[in-house]
């Protein structure tokens, strides 16, 4: 399994979820035991230890996505992926426009102008000014950067339903999907059960939306994403208990931190931790998780793969295709715990 090919499956365009279930939580949830068991997302409760730890990422999902001009009529889109600390308050951008775009040039917005700060970059990237703070620009001029599947604009209600009912810190540009399912009563009936829930915050960055495409796995380089866990998740989970990731997101940012077993470093960081059955990856921190169904020949689903077995994996994923789930970012959800094994 070195190949990105062979991450590869076969899914019906129309199992692409391209709204969210009329509830929360009123998704599906594939329990991924021997055997496997088809139920409702609210029997997550009853899947997750009593004594457990489940983390969260707060992130906050941006208005990313801009729609701007130049003065000569020429419509420019922009996706704000991160500030740039060391170039003067410059946010780095994917940029689409019909011509080319110059260091320079102003964009006009009804909210206010955006000046580019650079050339556009082989990768499709430029660095942009605002007026104003940034933040506060896209709260007025942007909108919600839906990914790529889902093939209609952004909707009212995507304002609040892709993003989790914990989100906090603000910062990302996609979702940590697999929180999208949580309502306030489910974490309420999982602190009842004894558990615990706390928080890291990963900003969700350009990799989401750069496919791989290195053919061989040890040739692929995940884009760097900023990190943060707070001294009260290392406590819990230097406890011992077991700790249930709700989403990649936060099983990267806890491996990454990780000193050694149920050890984590605190405060903010960085990582490009790509986690595949290659990596030789150590697992340190995360014993269940909680996870969407991922696109075939994602750095995503072969993190899983690394996770759960690959083979019990792909074989999960061919018994969800083969009953309807809902795959994506408003897709159904799975849960799976760690099968330390070659895969």
């Amino acid at each position: 399994m070195d190949r990105r090919a062979d991450y590869s499956f076969d899914l019906p365009p129309a199992q692409i979820a391209q709204t969210p279930a009329d509830r929360r939580d009123g998704s599906r949830l594939l329990i991924v035991g021997d055997p496997l068991a088809d139920r409702r997302f609210p029997d997550v409760v009853d899947a997750i230890p009593r004594d457990a730890v489940v983390i969260v990422n707060d992130t906050r999902v941006i208005p990313a996505r801009v729609h701007a001009h130049k003065d000569t009529g020429g419509q420019v889109e922009l996706l704000f992926i991160e500030p740039q600390p060391a170039a003067d308050g410059a946010w780095r951008c994917l940029a689409r426009a019909r011509r080319p775009l110059r260091k320079g040039q102003v964009l006009r917005t009804d909210a206010g102008d955006i000046t580019l700060a650079s050339d556009r970059a082989a990768d499709g990237t430029v660095l942009v000014t605002t007026e104003h703070d940034t933040l506060a620009f896209l709260d007025r001029a942007g909108e919600v950067p839906l990914p790529p599947y889902i093939e209609r604009k952004a909707a009212a209600a995507d304002a609040e339903r892709y993003q989790t009912v914990y989100a906090h810190t603000p910062g990302a540009v996609a979702a940590p999907t697999a929180g999208l399912h949580f309502t306030p009563a489910l974490l309420d009936q999982i602190r009842a059960k004894g558990a615990d829930v706390a928080t890291v915050t990963l900003h969700v960055g350009l990799g989401t939306f750069a496919p791989m495409r290195a053919e061989l796995l040890k040739d692929h380089v995940m884009h760097v994403e900023r990190y943060d866990i707070p001294d009260a998740t290392a406590a819990l989970i230097a406890t011992g208990r077991p700790v249930v990731a709700v989403g990649t997101t936060v099983v990267r940012t806890l491996e990454a931190a990780a000193l050694g077993p149920k050890q984590v470093r605190t405060g903010r960081g960085e990582t490009n931790l790509f986690i595949h059955p290659r990596s030789g990856h150590a697992w340190n921190v995360v014993d269940h998780l909680i996870t969407n169904f991922h696109l075939p020949e994602s750095t995503l689903l072969m993190l899983v793969c690394a996770f759960a077995g690959t083979e019990r994996t792909l074989a999960a994923y061919a018994h969800a295709v083969k009953q309807g789930y809902r795959f994506f970012s408003y897709g159904d959800a799975m849960f799976v715990s760690r099968r330390d094994e070659t895969c």
